[in-house]
């Protein structure tokens, strides 16, 4: 077994299914599971409507360069307002845009990007966009493009943040200047291409980083050192 399997059979033992993207608005999170932030353990037919796209879509621009809790903050504004489809996106003014997602942070250029993105949406009229399309679209980058193929559209494509880049490296299975689409390529070649798969996956390693790979966590603090350590 390659060590990535290995690794990826290790955290789901030890934390379960996350339920990845969280869906809080677009009325696809299973009830039972609104009450902890939209996350949807076990299900992966989500999301299965257009709004539930688009909220995923939102909540991948707003979360550059900014913690999730914030995110939450700023879509809340955005359902307030009745703001949570690319219609109506393009409606609001650019004043109560910016207000709304003020939390998420860079509210000025975010309004930009979500505008740009409501009038690509709107064009796409339904059909699934391919990662160019995405990178062709003002404000969408390579993280955040995979993260709308992943969650929103099912599209088995591996998002490389900064937490699986930390693990990914400590583990010594990547070099630490490795570009984007190198890291994404060795991990697509030795993990099957199922989206089930790399949703939990990189949940997962997001899941397991907050525990063992904060800033200034001991090198020694994560659990996986040790299972690695026979493949030395």
């Amino acid at each position: 077994m390659h060590p990535l399997e290995r690794i990826y059979a290790h955290l789901f033992s030890m934390y379960g299914p996350q339920g990845w993207w969280p869906l809080r608005y677009a009325g696809e999170s299973p009830a039972a599971s609104r009450g902890a932030g939209g996350y949807h353990p076990g299900r992966y037919d989500l999301p299965v409507s257009t709004g539930g796209i688009f909220e995923i879509c939102t909540g991948a621009i707003l979360t550059q360069n900014t913690a999730w809790t914030n995110v939450e903050k700023a879509l809340d504004n955005l359902a307030a307002l009745g703001a949570i489809t690319a219609e109506q996106i393009l409606l609001l003014d650019d004043e109560s845009l910016r207000a709304a997602i003020r939390p998420a942070g860079y509210y000025n250029q975010k309004s930009k990007k979500l505008k740009a993105f409501s009038r690509f949406f709107i064009d796409l009229d339904g059909r699934t966009p391919t990662r160019n399309e995405l990178l062709a679209v003002w404000g969408i980058g390579k993280e955040t493009a995979d993260s709308i193929l992943l969650y929103a559209y099912q599209v088995p494509v591996f998002i490389v943040d900064a937490y699986t880049r930390r693990i990914m490296t400590r583990c010594q299975l990547i070099g630490e200047r490795w570009e984007y689409d190198r890291v994404r390529g060795y991990i697509e070649a030795h993990i099957p291409p199922d989206y089930r798969i790399y949703q939990e996956y990189h949940a997962l390693l997001v899941h397991h980083a907050k525990r063992h790979y904060r800033r200034n966590a001991p090198s020694h603090s994560c659990p996986l050192g040790m299972l690695l350590a026979g493949d030395a």
